[in-house]
């Protein structure tokens, strides 16, 4: 069975840091790229940062320079730490794996940004 389990959301006041987790199980990780998505009420989920099996790491325009995506294949994770948080940054973030036509999403983990 398939899994993908978010977790580290929270409340946080701006300029603070969360580290998002992503567990996985029921397929071989380390061949899937992995990704962090978000989406914030009335608005359309976007992707956030993506790391590949080669190690290969994108990131949104809007979160360069203050979001680090990882993965750790043996623990078969993928992180998203989140430093200098905004209020724009509020939404509920999903991971998912990704291989050619093969795609498996979490249930999400909320992430609110508030003072």
């Amino acid at each position: 069975q398939v899994q993908l389990v978010e977790s580290g959301g929270g409340l946080v006041q701006p300029g603070g840091s969360l580290k998002l987790s992503c567990a996985a199980s029921g397929f071989t990780f380390s061949n899937y790229a992995m990704s962090w998505y978000r989406q914030a009420p009335g608005k359309e989920r976007e992707l956030v940062a993506m790391i590949t099996i080669g190690y290969t790491i994108n990131y949104a325009d809007s979160v360069k320079g203050r979001f680090t995506i990882s993965r750790d294949n043996v623990k078969k994770m993928v992180y998203l730490q989140m430093n200098s948080l905004k209020p724009e940054d509020t939404a509920v973030y999903s991971c998912k794996a990704w291989l050619l036509t093969s795609e498996y999403w979490g249930q999400g983990t909320q992430v609110t940004v508030s003072s």
